[in-house]
């Protein structure tokens, strides 16, 4: 049986939903990317404009975080929305599509900006009755370019907080569901490089060259064995060669071949043993065919693992907030990455996703996230907001309760 609706937080967002809807439209017409969203976070700022917050911001991002302190000296939660667009086209006919060549808000996070200025002002509206402390994170350079540990490293969310909560939008989902799973939520995200290299010369005679391509093949047929082979299905691994690079022309055989890739794993020990699988992988068939292979690894974001407690809290405020139908537990991670994960490697906490597919739309035929041709109904903004509102008060009063 259905929850009874007794939270005011869906109700007073509701009311929001018209300045979100003004808020996210202004943001996507202006799409930024990187560490730096200076126009960003001036809409940020106009719209917190007047509440009683304390800004902070730091030396090596526009990342923002407004503190809301109530009158009581309790718990504090940090509740974060992320700012920066992807380096795209935008194809979707919006009358507010992007107005800056080669950016788009085609990941959300125009979305996630506003859903948390509206857990702001509805929070600040109701900063009598909270216990406690929150803190929103308004942060930018997610897209891969570790914003998320720039501000810790900055100092701007010390001392850290009891509990952090992110919410991210999915527009191939159920219309207003929330969804989300304790442990490893999103993978970790690294990019290879291998650099083939042999002896060129001419393609008429390769005899007398060290050909690096079929070399460079052998390396990636041997990656997709290893990950099948030495690999548990039940701590998985994803590696992808995506991109391979070799030649001027038709009738040269070339030096080197280059390849680019990325490693997706689950656990930290998954991870380490996937990069040392490899550097002892490629260079031993390089050298079998009498080429050398250079193998490196940049680490990008870790595994994005949510508190158990948290999970379950999550799940339970949503419950309460908007009944049972509204929450669904994941059978599996996303092999995607996020740089959240920095911040709950530091405190407990979760992300959760949010469905925001068009109301009565097949939400399975929907655009993914970072496609061009991306969109979403504005609508599951308010349910957003009011989400985050609801874990901020319910936290501050009870903490995690009751597991």
């Amino acid at each position: 049986m259905e929850l009874q609706h007794i939270s005011p937080w869906p109700a007073e967002a509701e009311t929001l939903l018209p300045v979100l809807v003004e808020l996210r439209r202004a943001i996507h017409r202006e799409p930024e990317l990187g560490l730096q969203n200076p126009k960003t976070l001036a809409k940020i700022k106009d719209a917190l404009a007047g509440l009683p917050l304390e800004f902070r911001e730091g030396p090596s991002t526009t990342g923002l975080v407004a503190i809301l302190r109530g009158p009581a000296n309790g718990r504090t939660v940090l509740l974060r929305g992320d700012m920066d667009a992807l380096p795209l086209l935008e194809d979707t006919g919006l009358d507010f599509s992007s107005e800056t060549t080669g950016a788009m808000h085609a990941c959300g996070h125009d979305t996630h900006v506003a859903m948390l200025v509206g857990a702001a002002k509805l929070l600040c509206a109701a900063r009598d009755r909270l216990p406690g402390t929150v803190m929103f994170m308004f942060q930018p350079g997610e897209e891969g370019h570790h914003g998320a540990r720039f501000m810790l490293d900055d100092g701007i969310i010390d001392p850290l907080p009891d509990a952090a909560f992110a919410l991210h939008i999915m527009p191939n989902a159920p219309h207003g569901v929330f969804a989300g799973k304790a442990g490893p939520l999103l993978a970790s995200s690294d990019v290879l490089s291998i650099t083939v290299k042999g002896a060129g010369g001419h393609a008429s005679m390769p005899q007398d060259t060290i050909d690096p391509i079929p070399v460079a093949c052998s390396i990636v047929t041997a990656i997709q064995t290893m990950v099948t082979r030495r690999i548990s299905v039940f701590d998985p691994a994803v590696v992808t060669i995506a991109k391979i690079s070799a030649g001027t022309t038709n009738n040269i055989i070339p030096e080197t071949a280059e390849m680019l890739g990325t490693i997706r794993t689950l656990s930290r020990e998954r991870r380490a043993m996937v990069a040392r699988e490899l550097k002892r992988l490629a260079p031993a068939i390089a050298e079998a065919h009498g080429c050398t292979a250079e193998v490196t690894i940049d680490e990008g974001f870790p595994v994005t693992i949510c508190d158990t407690r948290a999970a379950t809290f999550g799940q339970r405020v949503v419950e309460e907030t908007f009944g049972e139908a509204a929450w669904m537990t994941m059978d599996h991670p996303v092999m995607g990455a996020e740089d959240f994960a920095y911040v709950l490697e530091k405190v407990p906490g979760a992300m959760f996703w949010l469905g925001a597919s068009h109301e009565g739309s097949d939400w399975r035929a929907c655009c993914g996230l970072h496609s061009n041709r991306m969109v979403l109904d504005e609508k599951v903004m308010a349910r957003g907001a009011a989400l985050h509102a609801a874990m901020a008060e319910r936290f501050l009063n009870d903490g995690f309760g009751a597991q």
